[in-house]
C-alpha cells in the first residue's frame, strides 16, 4: 500500500489533485478542505494516501492526517458507505464535527451529506460509535423503546433522549405516560 506521497503539486481541482513524485504524476481524489488546505500548484505537499482497488480502476484518495485517513477507514467499512460517500462526509463536515456527531449519534448532522439517507446515518453510527470513544446504545424493548423513538421524532438527539429518560420506570404505566414524564424532564 502506499501510505503518503510527498511531490510537487502539478494539477488542482475541485475533486483531486495530481502529485508529481519523481516524474510520475500520482491522480489523488481528496475531501474539499484538504484540497483547499494545500499549497499552490508547483508547491511541495506531502499527502497520507489510502489506495483503493476496484474491478475497473485503482484509485488514491489523499487526507491530510493519518487520523483523517483512518476515519475514511472506519467509514468505508460501514455497509453500504464507499469511498464516495466516505470522502462527501469528510468534505461536507470537518473530522471533528464529524466524529462528535457519530459518537454523540446526531443522525441529522449526518444526513445533510448528499448521498447519506437516514439509514446509512444511522448504520454509520451503529457500527462505529464505540470505536470512535462512545458508548453504545442499549436497545431496549417495550414501552420504554416506544417513548425513546417519540422523543427522537419530536427532535431530541439520542444523548437527549437517553437523559430524559434516566429514571423513567415502565411499571406497566401506558407509553403517554412515560412520555410526559420524560418530556418534563427535558430542558432541566
Amino acid at each position: 500500500m502506499i501510505s503518503f506521497l510527498e511531490g510537487e503539486i502539478a494539477e488542482r481541482s475541485s475533486a483531486g489533485i495530481v502529485l508529481n513524485v519523481g516524474g510520475v504524476g500520482y491522480d489523488i481524489l481528496a475531501p474539499t478542505s484538504v484540497i483547499a488546505s494545500l499549497p499552490a500548484v508547483g508547491r511541495t505537499a506531502r499527502i497520507h494516501t489510502r489506495m483503493v482497488v476496484r474491478d475497473d480502476a485503482m484509485l488514491l484518495y489523499g487526507f491530510s492526517t493519518a487520523d483523517e485517513r483512518a476515519l475514511f477507514d472506519n467509514l468505508t467499512g460501514v455497509s453500504g458507505v464507499g469511498p464516495k460517500v466516505a470522502l462527501n462526509m469528510l468534505s461536507s463536515l470537518t473530522t471533528a464535527a464529524l466524529t462528535r456527531a457519530i459518537v454523540d449519534g446526531d443522525a441529522a448532522a449526518l444526513v445533510v451529506v448528499p448521498g447519506v439517507g437516514k439509514k446509512v446515518a444511522q448504520r454509520v453510527i451503529l457500527d462505529l460509535r464505540e470505536k470512535l470513544g462512545g458508548v453504545a446504545e442499549l436497545t431496549a424493548e417495550g414501552p420504554v423503546a416506544d417513548v425513546r423513538e417519540a422523543l427522537i421524532q419530536l427532535g431530541l438527539t439520542q444523548q437527549e433522549a437517553a437523559v430524559a429518560l434516566t429514571g423513567v420506570e415502565a411499571d406497566g404505566r401506558e407509553v403517554e405516560d412515560l412520555l410526559r414524564e420524560a418530556l418534563q424532564r427535558v430542558g432541566r
